[in-house]
């Protein structure tokens, strides 16, 4: 009966079997070593979740510019790159299947990063808030707009990093469009304000993401290739005045690339006096994407299945569900009950509220069959 659920289905993608709908989201754990490079702790980490039918690690960066946050892993170097392949021959081993998300945060980090330089972003708007570091909390500065001249270096960090992923023996790259970083930060007009090719129209704006798009497919191939989006996301006080114009033009035009996937993330709050917001993101934005669609945020196993059964998504990624249950999509086959994620684990420390979650044990396993 279990395997008659959507979620457990398995699905392929660009040629992966997957051996089930149920996706890992990506999520900043801040556990790695000095020098940004991933740890045992987190191969097992990642090993324990293989169970997924596609992990999406947490936010890896592209270059020691798109650093924005403490302890967080990058993929640039040789070090970073020899740690990575112990996590993906971690979860090949468990017979799973994973993509790195590469990133880039702009202008949502810190000089404390960058020997004191400003970050950079595609215009001298300071993000909103407050920004976590090594030495507590800092107040977020304003950024440095990036000269045009840079631009081109920045994309093909991009396809530096999606190349190292594959040499590390990832799966395939999600390129972190999402959740106010910088690709993010060029699309939406809050943040856009260059009068370049870059700034003002909707294909101007779109034109850095499509240009990532195309280098990183490039790089490894498209079918190794996916981008994830928060089209009414507002993180760090990002906005646009039109996201369903926006997105609609971004996604028509990633339809011609034949990608692995779309991500597209949902509302994480209430977002009823914004008419130009799309209430319910991947039901509104599935007619224009004519290829995989992955959806995300605030999904139960009851709403995943739903989401897969009407076609609204083909792939469900769960956070924080996934953090706190390793073996997840098992105890959605046996409607077992969960752990409850501990908030003050998330960021940060050692294996508790990492590693330590109990798997389900045998009476519960027993009662699935």
């Amino acid at each position: 009966m279990s395997k008659q659920q959507p979620l457990l289905k398995s699905y392929n993608l660009s040629g992966i079997e997957l051996s089930n709908r149920v996706v890992m989201a990506p999520m900043t754990r801040s556990r790695a070593s000095e020098g940004n490079v991933p740890t045992d702790l987190m191969a097992k980490y990642y090993k324990q979740r293989a169970s997924a039918g596609l992990i999406i690690t947490e936010g890896t960066q592209i270059s020691q510019q798109g650093v924005g946050y403490p302890w967080t892993p990058g993929i640039h170097t040789d070090g970073q790159i020899e740690g990575w392949k112990k996590i993906t021959k971690a979860v090949h081993e468990e017979g799973g299947h994973i993509f790195a998300q590469i990133w880039h945060v702009g202008s949502v980090s810190h000089p404390i990063y960058h020997n004191g330089d400003k970050p950079v972003a595609p215009s001298a708007v300071k993000p909103e808030g407050e920004t976590f570091t090594a030495k507590g909390m800092k107040e977020f500065v304003k950024p440095r707009a990036l000269d045009i001249n840079e631009i081109p270096g920045i994309v093909e960090d991009y396809a530096n990093a999606a190349r190292n992923a594959v040499e590390a023996g990832f799966d395939g790259v999600e390129i972190h469009g999402a959740n106010g970083y910088l690709i993010d930060q060029f699309i939406k007009d809050g943040t856009n304000k260059r009068d370049d090719q870059y700034g003002g129209s909707i294909a101007n704006r779109s034109r850095f993401a499509l240009e990532v798009v195309e280098a990183v497919s490039n790089a490894v191939g498209a079918e190794k290739t996916g981008i994830r989006f928060s089209p009414v996301g507002n993180n760090y006080g990002i906005s646009d005045s039109n996201p369903k114009e926006v997105f609609n033009y971004l996604l028509k035009q990633l339809n011609n690339f034949d990608l692995a996937y779309v991500h597209l993330m949902e509302p994480m709050g209430d977002i009823s006096d914004l008419p130009n917001y799309p209430q319910k993101v991947t039901e509104f934005f599935r007619p224009f994407y004519n290829g995989t669609l992955i959806t995300n945020a605030g999904f139960d196993q009851k709403s995943g299945n739903k989401a897969i059964e009407n076609g609204t998504a083909d792939l469900v990624a769960y956070g924080q569900l996934f953090l706190a249950n390793p073996d997840l999509p098992e105890r959605f086959a046996a409607h077992a009950g969960l752990n409850e994620p501990d908030p003050d684990t998330f960021y940060g420390g050692d294996e508790k509220g990492y590693t330590d979650y109990p798997f389900m044990d045998e009476s519960e396993k027993v009662a699935a069959e």
